[in-house]
């Protein structure tokens, strides 16, 4: 069945109610693969509560990306799997540890790039604090590869942040675990493209790919080590596009260039020289 372009257009699910905990904040961490050195205190901050000295639980500013699960404006019912093609999140507030939470999803544009080239579906998610104030609103881009030439528009897609044309200023090594999928899944993300390895050949993978959501969290994790001290309250955006999948196991070159407070970055995974995010972009506080 073709995309309805009208109907999609109208969906929306407003005041959607969600809850996280300290476990599910520190779960994301370690998701993302902090607290790989049990010794490192400024990681320890974002993935242990348990301390002599006692001092607030710091929050990954992606965890915006999981804090409200899939939180979406309804059922798309496309005719293949929407595979996270962008993400952007606002950061409007540092997260607390723990919160009850709303979420407002709703579409904001559907773009037909042709039959057989796919279509691509952006929405907005607001969340919101329990008094109703803002805390981050999320930007997401899926790309549903079977189900162009709908009769929609191409036209009146964004431009990707274009990057610099110098050398990086920094660059960091960051390494996955090969069990790093069936941590992160726990976040909430289960679909089996991740854990099964028989699901992963019928999705044309030869074995579970690292969640794209995760591979985010870990270049929001680089920037947090590298120019923000490991201060959330520092990120006031950080964007994405996806471009390849991370397999669990390799280890993520994260490149980045600083122009006053905007962070630009790329990354590629070293075992295959496969670029594996694009056109990054970090806005700081």
């Amino acid at each position: 069945m073709a995309i309805n372009y009208e109907q999609l257009m109208a969906m929306k699910k407003l005041g959607q109610k969600y809850s996280y905990n300290d476990r599910d904040v520190m779960l994301y961490a370690l998701g993302i693969g902090m607290g790989a050195d049990p010794l490192d205190e400024k990681e320890l901050a974002f993935v242990n509560e348990a301390t002599v000295t006692a001092r607030p639980l710091k929050v990954v500013p992606t965890f915006a990306s999981v804090a409200a699960g899939f939180a979406e404006p309804g059922e798309f019912n496309l005719n293949s799997i929407a595979l996270d093609g962008e993400r952007d999140i606002a950061f409007h507030s540092t997260l607390p540890s723990a919160a009850d939470i709303t979420a407002d999803s709703y579409v904001v544009a559907i773009y037909d790039k042709g039959k057989d080239k796919g279509a691509v579906i952006r929405f907005q998610t607001v969340l919101k604090a329990s008094q109703g104030e803002p805390l981050a609103t999320l930007v997401t881009s899926y790309f549903a590869r079977g189900d162009g030439g709908f009769g929609g528009s191409s036209h009146g897609q964004l431009q990707p942040h274009q990057m610099p044309s110098r050398t990086p200023d920094r660059v960091v090594d960051i390494p996955t675990r090969p069990d790093q999928g069936l941590m992160y899944r726990l976040c909430g993300d289960r679909h089996p493209l991740h854990s099964d390895p028989e699901s992963a050949k019928r999705f044309g993978f030869p074995k579970p790919i690292l969640h794209g959501m995760c591979t985010y969290g870990i270049t929001c994790r680089g920037i947090l080590q590298t120019y923000a001290d490991y201060d959330p309250s520092a990120f006031s955006r950080h964007a994405a596009r996806f471009s390849s999948p991370v397999y669990p196991g390799e280890t993520v070159i994260l490149e980045m260039w600083k122009d006053g407070k905007v962070i630009s970055f790329e990354a590629s995974v070293k075992e295959r020289g496969v670029t594996v995010v694009k056109n990054g972009i970090t806005v700081l506080a």
